[in-house]
C-alpha cells in the first residue's frame, strides 16, 4: 500500500474549511469519538486508511468491513474533523450506519484481533452516550453559555466556573468519555455541565478519629474555615453525593452512635463541581472528594497511597515549582498541601471520605488575569464561553500566531525543563491545564494542577523515595521511558495537538506554520538542554506516543496501566517547508486500501 498525499486542489485539501460546526448530535459524537479511537488506534497502525472524494476511509479487516466518514477539515496529525453520521459499504453501495452498529463493529474487530472478549464494551458505549445526551440536555440557552463574563467584578471567577463546566462531549480520543455509574438524577444534582452548585454535607469527628498531613501551618484551614464543631472535634466535609453512598456503612453507623462522629448535614457556601466532577471549587479553595463512581475507566476515589502522596509531593516539589517559576515567569503549580479522612480502622471509609486541599486561584493566578480551563478553550466546538473561536472573535491570523507563540512560550519550556532538569514528570493535558488570559484573552500565566499524575523519575529522586513508605514511593515513580511518553503525549498528543486544531478550524492554511512553531519552540529547548537524545529525536520527527483508550478499555486495564500506540509525527521539518510553500495538505499516516 502507497502513501497518498493530497495536493491544495485535491478533494481532500476541499475539505477543508475555517467554518465550525454547529453543535453535533449525541448519535455523531459518539460515532466520532469512536472512529477517532479506531483511527488512532486500529485502522491507521495496521494501514487501513484513506482519504478520497472529502470523505475518511477505515477498513476492518477481519471482519471485511469498509467504513466512511465525511471530513470537515484534514489534520497532518491525524485527528481529523468530521461531520455527518457514518456510512458503510454494503453491495456496492453506502449506507448509514447509527452509532450501535457502529460500536458493535468495532466490538467485533477486537474481539476478532486479541481473541478476548469483553462484555462490558457495548454496555459502556451506550453509557457514554446517554452522558453526552444529558449534557446536551442541560446545556443553557443559546447566547447563555459564557454570558457572565460582562457581567462586572465577578465576571472572571463566573468565566472559569464556566469553562470547567462547558465540556459537553469529554475526551474525543477515548471511547466512553461519558460513560458513567450512578443514578440520573445524582448527575443531574451534582455533574459540571448540569452547572451543578450544592452545600456541602459535613460531619464533626473526634480528634482521635482523624488522620490528616499538612505541608503547610495554614493547609488545613480549607476544612476549618467551613464551620464551628464542638470542643474535641474536627470538622470533616463530605460530597453530599459521596454521603449518600456510605452513610450506611456499619463502622460509620457504630462510630455515630458512640458519638465519635457527629452529623452535621448541609451548610456553609456552596460550592461547584470541576470538570473532573470530583474536585469543588467555591472560589477560594479547591476540595478534591472521593466518589465511589466509575467515571470513562476509573473508580474516583482518593487512594490511601494519593492522600499522602499528595502531600509528600508538595513538599518534595517546593523547590522545583521555584525554580520554575522564576526561570519562566508566567509558569505555576497549584500544591495540594493537606488532606483529611476518617480513621476509623476502616481502609473503605478512610479512601471514600479522604479529602486532599488544592490551592485556589487566588494563591497563583497573577493579578487581572481571568483563569480558563484549557480544555475548554481547545474544545471542538464552542459550548463554552471560553473556547478559541470566542476568546479571539473578530481577530486574523496574525493574532492566532501571535496568540499560539505565546502560549508555547509559556507552557512548554517549564515543563521540559521539569523532566530534564529534575526528574519529574508533569502531566500537562487539556485538563490539568488553567491558562490565564489578559483582556485581550492573551495568554499570560498557566497553571499546573493535579499531583495525581505527577511522578519522579528514581534516578533524580532516589533518597527522597527510599524515605518515604513503598505503596507511596512506588505509584509515585515512572522510570525514563514511560516518563517520556507521559510527558510526550500530554504535552504533545493531547493538549497541543488538540489546542492547535481549534486555532487551525478557524484558520486552515495555518496549519503548517503552527506545528512549525512548535518544533521550533521544541529546538530551542532542545539546545537549552544540550542537545538530549530524546529531545533531538523529538525535534527531528520520530514517532509520537498516544495513549491507547480504546486498547486499554477493551483490555480491561486500570487507567495508570494504559500504553500508548505511535502515530506519525507533524514535526519532520522537510514536510512542514514543502507545506509551507506551497499550502499543500499531506496526510502522512493515511494510505490507499
Amino acid at each position: 500500500m502507497s502513501s497518498a498525499p493530497s495536493a491544495s486542489g485535491s478533494p481532500a485539501a476541499a475539505v477543508l474549511s475555517s467554518a465550525v460546526a454547529g453543535t453535533p448530535t449525541a448519535d455523531d459524537v459518539v460515532a466520532h469519538t469512536l472512529l477517532n479511537c479506531l483511527l488512532r488506534e486500529v485502522s491507521g497502525p495496521e494501514h487501513q486508511t484513506a482519504v478520497t472524494d472529502g470523505h475518511l476511509l477505515l477498513r476492518l479487516p477481519r471482519s471485511d468491513t469498509l467504513l466512511r466518514v465525511r471530513l470537515r477539515r484534514a489534520s497532518l496529525i491525524g485527528a481529523h474533523r468530521f461531520t455527518g453520521g457514518v456510512g458503510e459499504q454494503r453491495d456496492g453501495a453506502w449506507h448509514e450506519l447509527p452509532w450501535q452498529r457502529l460500536a458493535e463493529y468495532i466490538h467485533r474487530e477486537l474481539e476478532l484481533r486479541t481473541g478476548v472478549r469483553n462484555e462490558e464494551f457495548l454496555g459502556q458505549v451506550a453509557s457514554s452516550h446517554a452522558g453526552t445526551s444529558a449534557a446536551l440536555a442541560a446545556r443553557p440557552p443559546a447566547g447563555k453559555a459564557g454570558q457572565a463574563r460582562e457581567e462586572g467584578p465577578a465576571a472572571p471567577a463566573d468565566r472559569y466556573m464556566d469553562s470547567e463546566q462547558s465540556l459537553l462531549f469529554g475526551h474525543r480520543f477515548h471511547p466512553t468519555p461519558k460513560a458513567r455509574t450512578g443514578a440520573p438524577e445524582d448527575w443531574g444534582r451534582f455533574a459540571p455541565e448540569a452547572r451543578a452548585r450544592f452545600a456541602l454535607h459535613h460531619l464533626a469527628v473526634r480528634r482521635e478519629r482523624v488522620r490528616q498531613e499538612a505541608a503547610t501551618a495554614t493547609a488545613l484551614d480549607a476544612f476549618d474555615r467551613q464551620g464551628s464543631v464542638p470542643e474535641g472535634y474536627v470538622l470533616l466535609p463530605v460530597h453530599p453525593w459521596q454521603y449518600g453512598m456510605l452513610r450506611d456503612h456499619p463502622v460509620l453507623r457504630e462510630a455515630i452512635g458512640r458519638g465519635d462522629v457527629l452529623e452535621l448535614g448541609p451548610r456553609g457556601a456552596e460550592f461547584g463541581p470541576t470538570a473532573s466532577v470530583r474536585t469543588l471549587y467555591d472560589g477560594r479553595d479547591f476540595l478534591k472528594f472521593s466518589l465511589n463512581v466509575r467515571i470513562t475507566n476509573c473508580l474516583r476515589k482518593n487512594a490511601e497511597y494519593e492522600l499522602t502522596g499528595a502531600v509528600a509531593l508538595t513538599r518534595i516539589l517546593e523547590p522545583v515549582a521555584a525554580d520554575l517559576a522564576a526561570r519562566f515567569p508566567g509558569t505555576e503549580l497549584l500544591r495540594e498541601p493537606g488532606y483529611r479522612t476518617l480513621d476509623l480502622g476502616s481502609r473503605e471509609l478512610a479512601e471514600g471520605f479522604g479529602v486532599i486541599v488544592r490551592e485556589g486561584l487566588d494563591a497563583r493566578l497573577a493579578p487581572g488575569l481571568t483563569a480558563l480551563l484549557a480544555a475548554a478553550v481547545a474544545d471542538e466546538y464552542p459550548t463554552g464561553g471560553a473556547q478559541l473561536s470566542r476568546l479571539l472573535a473578530g481577530t486574523g491570523p496574525e493574532s492566532t500566531l501571535a496568540w499560539w507563540n505565546a502560549y508555547l512560550e509559556l507552557l512548554v519550556p517549564p515543563v521540559l525543563a521539569a523532566y530534564f532538569d529534575h526528574g519529574v514528570v508533569l502531566e500537562p493535558h487539556l485538563q490539568n491545564v488553567v491558562i490565564g488570559v489578559d483582556a485581550d484573552g492573551m495568554p499570560r500565566q498557566v497553571l499546573l494542577r493535579d499531583l495525581e499524575g505527577t511522578k519522579l523519575l528514581p534516578g533524580h529522586h532516589a533518597d527522597v523515595l527510599a524515605a518515604l513508605p513503598e505503596d507511596v514511593a512506588g505509584p509515585m515513580t515512572y522510570d525514563r521511558e514511560r516518563g517520556w511518553d507521559r510527558v510526550v503525549y500530554c504535552l504533545l498528543v493531547n493538549h497541543l495537538a488538540e489546542m492547535l486544531a481549534a486555532l487551525a478550524d478557524r484558520h486552515p492554511h495555518l496549519e503548517p506554520e503552527l506545528w512549525s512553531a512548535v518544533r521550533r519552540v521544541l529546538a530551542a529547548r532542545a539546545a537549552a538542554h544540550d542537545n538530549p537524545p530524546l529531545l533531538r529525536a523529538l525535534v527531528a520527527g520520530v514517532p509520537l506516543p498516544a495513549k491507547a483508550n480504546l486498547l486499554t478499555r477493551w483490555e480491561r486495564k486500570a487507567d495508570r496501566h494504559a500504553g500508548y500506540v505511535r502515530i506519525g509525527s507533524p514535526l519532520v521539518s522537510d514536510l512542514l517547508t514543502v507545506l509551507a510553500a506551497t499550502d499543500s495538505r499531506t496526510e502522512p499516516w493515511s494510505t490507499t486500501l
